[in-house]
């Protein structure tokens, strides 16, 4: 049997919600921690609707965090990262992992 949300993209984030997410992100060491070790439940301590289990159900499947981008990262990209989350989740991939092929200033 197919899964029924196979193709479905969780709703946008309310803006409320994703200041809440990028300013907890950009400053609390305890929130990051939760935020890479369960995306979703951090998304409901930041206000995401805890009531909505499909679209939590399919973010917890699609958001990994393998490296989370540092504080400092986080806050000086803050207005495009809050652009992708409260515009559509499914319509271009979240940018809050370091990137791994970081080019060296010593290269």
């Amino acid at each position: 049997m197919s899964d029924p949300n196979q193709g479905a993209t969780p709703a946008p984030l309310a803006p409320e919600v994703a200041d809440r997410l990028l300013d907890l992100l950009a400053s609390d060491d305890d929130f990051r921690a939760l935020f890479a070790r369960d995306p979703a439940a951090a998304l409901v301590k930041a206000g995401y609707d805890a009531g909505a289990a499909d679209d939590l159900k399919m973010l917890q499947a699609r958001l990994q965090v393998g490296a989370l981008a540092s504080k400092d990262t986080i806050a000086a990209g803050r207005d495009e990262i809050r652009s992708s989350l409260t515009s559509g989740l499914g319509m271009q991939p979240i940018l809050l992992n370091i990137q791994s092929n970081k080019r060296t200033r010593d290269a």
